[in-house]
């Protein structure tokens, strides 16, 4: 039996299409005890094949991690699977505020080494260990609290366009860099404040809340389901809103809006913008906000050299890029030196100091 895909994005796209269904965007994770990870994995293959379920699974001997799109009309023989495998029965499902048909356009699952990449070697440390979870309207009243520091555990192209209001962001690449920094940075206040912590879904969260239980922090919570169960309970409860600007998403859509406020700006030009996109030369791809001046005259890439090899035609493209591996710009995320607005690298933890 055929355990991946053998359609193109683009054939998908079209049969997505023609089938006219409206499709849910999902997303949920869970830590476990995972014995065999590639057996679990094709399970679940064969299965969400026959639900149409398409995104972006990964697992590994620690849990699973899942981004997803299921088409509405299956959702409940989804969840009826979901609930069938016994440390998933009833696990939270974060659905996204706003749905679109091609957040996803393949289904792919796979086996790693870890669901969060955390650079870790410690064989004493016990992910299920975690903080305290709280809900949105316990997290509001924490992060009110003086003796409370607020740290956001995602990167900077994320908190760049939208986070808590007070909140420290790290200017970090990846989730790894993070736990270091914010433990140096912290590590005077380990008994006498309360870290709260948040990111998109909850996942790097659950992660970083049993690491600094583990490095001796004493008074650690994580908001439960993220940003995107945070936005839910809000709306749901008439709660006030205190993120400002949008959430950084991982699938097609990069983003939902969640208040009006624009916090960003274009790093071409400067002018107030939120809008993620990756640059049109393949050779580059690198992901950077342009507003939509910007992206007309540029049209869509981060730099003229870019625009020039982008004009020419498919095959002599193919032929540039032969042997090149991509520039490291591409996992700078924006910071790409060719970008004159592009966010400044600061101190995160100078209010702290004061």
């Amino acid at each position: 039996m055929q355990l991946y895909n053998n359609l193109s994005a683009k054939e998908r796209e079209e049969l997505i299409k023609e089938a006219g269904k409206e499709r849910l965007t999902i997303s949920f994770y869970k830590y476990a005890n995972i014995e065999n990870p590639e057996i679990f994995r094709n399970h679940l293959f064969i299965n969400w094949d026959e639900f149409e379920v398409l995104g972006r699974i990964y697992v590994a001997h620690e849990g699973i991690n899942a981004q997803l799109s299921v088409p509405a009309d299956n959702f409940e023989a989804f969840k009826a699977h979901i609930d069938s495998i016994s440390f998933l029965e009833n696990v939270r499902l974060n659905i996204a505020v706003e749905h679109d048909n091609f957040a996803f356009l393949k289904l792919k699952i796979k086996v790693r080494h870890k669901i969060v990449a955390d650079g870790l070697n410690d064989s004493t440390f016990d992910v299920t260990d975690k903080g305290v979870h709280v809900d949105a309207e316990k997290f509001n009243t924490l992060i009110e609290d003086p003796d409370t520091v607020l740290v956001d555990m995602r990167n900077h192209y994320e908190s760049e366009i939208g986070h808590f209001k007070n909140a420290i962001t790290p200017d970090v690449d990846t989730f790894r860099e993070s736990l270091d920094l914010i433990e140096e940075d912290l590590k005077e206040h380990k008994e006498d404040k309360k870290l709260v912590m948040y990111c998109t879904g909850g996942i790097r969260c659950e992660k970083a809340s049993a690491y600094y239980k583990h490095k001796g922090f004493k008074n650690v919570f994580q908001l439960e389901g993220g940003i995107i169960n945070y936005v839910r309970q809000i709306n749901e409860k008439g709660l006030e809103n205190k993120f400002i600007g949008k959430n950084f998403v991982f699938d097609q859509r990069r983003s939902e809006r969640i208040s009006d406020d624009v916090i960003a700006r274009c790093h071409q030009c400067g002018e107030p913008a939120d809008l993620h996109t990756n640059c049109a030369n393949e050779a580059c791809h690198l992901l950077f906000i342009q507003c939509d001046a910007c992206k007309d005259k540029m049209e869509n890439c981060c730099s003229t050299q870019c625009m020039e090899i982008n004009r020419l035609p498919f095959e002599e493209q193919k032929k540039l890029r032969k042997g090149q591996g991509n520039s490291n710009d591409i996992f700078k995320k924006g910071r790409a030196d060719h970008l004159p607005y592009k966010k400044d690298l600061r101190n995160i933890f100078d209010t702290l100091k004061k």
